[in-house]
């Protein structure tokens, strides 16, 4: 417990000393994370799973998706073929960290095999295992879960044809396993989490403001490649092309309601257009995901108009519906068809299409509709909710708007937290439209 709290401490001093850490203080804090993760994290999770072993291979740029969360902070990608073996003997309490390679994983991983001593990588590994003597091998292979589908075909065969014949039905999928070391989260990355939002907020408020948009000059598509450069320039990633689009009156031209496969890849912004856009970072191994909105100011407006304000209420309202019908153990196509029923019951429009979020965008866990399928996901829509996850609240209302004689769509999408409080946004959500430009307050006589 005494680390924990001095990696708290540490990351706190250091998020809060600066917004963006240094790459030398980045490897740091990632090598931490995983210590923490690997000592205190997995050895629940396998006793949660019911493995006392989890057995991960890749190979050099065909890692396991599992395995590259893994890695260390300095290593890009695995060396050669890299084998990690996870031994837990919960009578001991113990839990035991093998590389089945020629180098130590890290700082946190020891390797476990001396070439010279043993030549073949396959029969160190069976050695391993019949010094254990495991009843449960997990291996990361999944129809349906594909982040948990680690493990290729010419490995799972070389794996099994070694493998002395009176473990092999003891080798099962890890699914359940993978899914948990990838969705749950520990109290530092949260703390991390609140950061990565703050940067992502920043960002969006900066590009939806007249430092980058010009009304009648600048396009949507100027402002989408503005975004990439002020993460380039930060020294931070993308993980997806960010999106930027507006929705406007009907007395303009390209005033449809687009379909989500069929959006308009640049538009002219124009003062009386509600902006909206799409865009996430990739910070110290952790992913954020947000969708906001704006409103382009006519001359002489100091607010967008009540009409569009109210909309926003209705999206903040089905996001509340939504949360609020969280619940441990509760399934995501439960929580997406209640949720439904729920807000179409108030007489809104609702389209809920929420994934998890973590160390990937779109992440391990329950999914909560998709978009085209607003009745349930089969399988990936059944995994319950579990405690310590991170869940991109994605969702949209459709709102009737008489001004503009059209319907619009109320997007939005923000980082919450499922834990054993409750649900909380990571660092809060859009309830005001940001205005472009900004409204500033002049003394006079």
């Amino acid at each position: 417990m005494k680390q924990i709290f001095i990696l708290l401490l540490f990351v706190s001093v250091q998020l809060q000393a600066q917004n963006i850490l240094p790459e030398r203080q980045r490897a740091e804090v990632v090598d931490n994370i995983l210590k923490d993760r690997f000592n205190n994290l997995l050895p629940k999770l396998m006793d949660d799973t019911g493995f006392d072993m989890w057995i991960l291979i890749s190979r050099e740029y065909n890692e396991d998706p599992v395995l590259k969360t893994m890695l260390p902070a300095t290593w890009l990608n695995a060396r050669r073929r890299t084998i990690l073996v996870f031994y837990r003997n919960k009578e001991n309490n113990t839990i035991e960290k093998l590389a089945v390679a020629r180098y130590n994983f890290g700082d946190n991983i020891m390797s476990a095999w001396d070439k010279e001593k043993e030549p073949n990588q396959w029969k160190r590994l069976m050695e391993i295992i019949e010094e254990r003597k495991p009843k449960a091998i997990g291996l990361n292979y999944s129809e349906y879960f594909n982040i948990a589908d680690g493990i290729v075909k010419t490995d799972y065969d070389a794996f099994m044809s070694y493998l002395p014949k009176r473990y092999a039905s003891k080798v099962t999928s890890a699914e359940d396993l993978a899914i948990g070391w990838i969705e749950t989260r520990t109290a530092t990355e949260m703390m991390i989490y609140n950061q990565l939002i703050t940067i992502t907020h920043n960002i969006i408020e900066e590009a939806f403001s007249e430092k980058v948009i010009t009304a009648g000059v600048t396009t949507t598509t100027d402002v989408v490649w503005w975004m990439r450069d002020k993460v380039r320039d930060l020294g931070l990633e993308t993980w997806f092309h960010p999106t930027v689009d507006v929705q406007r009156t009907a007395e303009v031209k390209e005033n449809q309601l687009y379909a989500f496969s069929d959006r308009p890849e640049e538009m002219v912004i124009m003062a009386g257009d509600l902006v909206h856009c799409d865009f996430g970072i990739t910070y110290l191994r952790l992913n954020t995901d947000c969708q906001e909105l704006a409103y382009v100011l006519k001359p002489n407006e100091t607010a967008p108009p009540k009409y569009l304000v109210d909309a926003l209420k209705e999206g903040n309202r089905v996001q509340d519906i939504f949360t609020s019908n969280f619940k441990t153990r509760k399934t995501g196509n439960e929580v997406l068809a209640v949720s439904l029923k729920a807000a179409k019951a108030e007489g809104l429009r609702p389209s809920i299409y929420t994934h998890p979020l973590g160390t990937y965008g779109h992440s391990s866990g329950t999914t909560l509709g998709m978009w085209d399928a607003q009745e349930g996901v089969p399988v990936t829509g059944d995994y319950p909710l579990h405690e310590n996850t991170v869940y991109a609240i994605e969702l949209n209302t459709t709102v009737t708007i008489p001004e503009w004689k059209r319907d619009i769509r109320i997007m939005l999408e923000e980082a919450g937290f499922w834990g054993e409080d409750g649900f909380r946004y990571v660092n809060g959500r859009q309830t005001k439209l940001l205005m472009i430009p900004r409204v500033k307050e002049h003394q006079g006589n």
